[in-house]
């Protein structure tokens, strides 16, 4: 837990840094999440740490039940409450921070930060390097979860890393990728598909 505690808040402080490099330009820009702006994705990060029960109970019966939909309801609201450096003040604020969301294990800031981080770099065209430890300890837990969708996404692949000494999966479909872009394929992603080969690339493109 030590170990997770600190590769989150190192990822939440680069993420910080990286939201202080943006032009208004691409802060406006869209995101790798569909229907998100980059600001959409800086204010859904602040609620890691800020989300309560009681925030959760009241968004889901705003968005009639729908996870994504109260997720993403939640994170532009908070986009009109704050301003940019705000939001970044935020994320810089409870970096080291241990506080989860209602029903998030310990693994999943982890894997929160580390996608949304991707998520912003990518379409902006900037390079955003993934450490090797935390990435596969994600990777190993969204590989697992019921919540993601990756079990039924990668039901009978075995995901190769083509950037470190890893592989997870028992399936025959081989699908070689570099950790980054695995996990981003783990959480649906599309947009890694171009960095894969192998059968299971092939799979996920159709």
């Amino acid at each position: 837990m030590n170990d997770v505690l600190r590769w989150v808040e190192a990822e939440r402080l680069s993420f910080a840094e990286l939201l202080e490099d943006l032009s208004d330009d691409e802060w406006a820009a869209d995101s790798l999440c569909a229907g998100w702006t980059v600001l959409d994705v800086a204010a859904h990060l602040t609620l890691s740490t800020r989300m309560t029960r009681g925030m959760s109970v009241w968004g889901a019966i705003k968005a009639r039940g729908s996870f994504d939909r109260m997720v993403a309801e939640l994170a532009r609201r908070r986009a009109t409450q704050y301003s940019r450096s705000e939001l970044t003040g935020q994320i810089r604020a409870t970096a080291g921070s241990d506080r989860r969301a209602p029903g998030a294990g310990p693994l999943d800031p982890l894997l929160d930060v580390l996608v949304h981080g991707q998520d912003i770099a990518r379409p902006l065209g900037r390079a955003r390097a993934m450490p090797m430890e935390p990435a596969i300890a994600a990777l190993e837990h969204v590989r697992t979860s019921a919540f993601y969708g990756a079990r039924k996404r990668l039901r009978g692949l075995k995901l190769v890393a083509t950037d470190a000494a890893w592989s997870g999966g028992d399936g025959t479909g081989e699908l070689h990728a570099p950790l980054s872009d695995l996990i981003l394929l783990a959480t649906g992603r599309p947009a890694a598909l171009p960095n894969a080969s192998g059968p299971g690339a092939a799979r996920l493109r159709l």
